[in-house]
């Protein structure tokens, strides 16, 4: 989807998401996706250029992995910056820096890939599997 390169193009792309994941994943994933979505998109308006036309690019893709389980990749392309994605150390008291914090907390991995056009970050989630029986989803 592509969606605008100001701050409601995360709530455009997190909305999205969230409708068309509900009835694939867990509540708990899709509660972790949309996170993740979310700091991407939010750094792709607050740090990159935006892609030709004011936009920024936003994909997902689930696949079906070998136990059963699905993964998902999280893909957020922009015009690309002249510094790019890092986590940063950040205060206890700041009020920013923390998303790509958020983004390898909750994500399996994430990444950054650049080409003539821009760049594409994405974050890739890999199937969900219960290893703590003393925790269950709220809900």
């Amino acid at each position: 989807m592509v969606v605008p390169h100001h701050a409601t193009g995360a709530r455009l792309a997190r909305h999205r998401l969230a409708d068309e994941l509900a009835a694939l994943v867990s509540p708990a994933r899709l509660a972790d996706l949309v996170a993740v979505l979310a700091e991407l998109v939010g750094n792709a308006v607050r740090h990159a250029e935006p892609l030709p036309g004011g936009v920024v690019r936003v994909a997902w893709r689930l696949r079906a992995a070998s136990d059963g389980g699905q993964a998902v990749q999280l893909r957020v392309t922009d015009g690309g910056s002249v510094a790019g994605p890092l986590i940063r150390p950040s205060a206890p008291d700041a009020v920013d820096g923390r998303g790509l914090h958020i983004v390898a907390g909750l994500a399996s991995r994430w990444g950054v890939e650049r080409d003539g056009l821009g760049q594409s970050v994405w974050a890739e989630f890999d199937p969900v599997r219960s290893t703590r029986p003393d925790l269950v989803p709220a809900g």
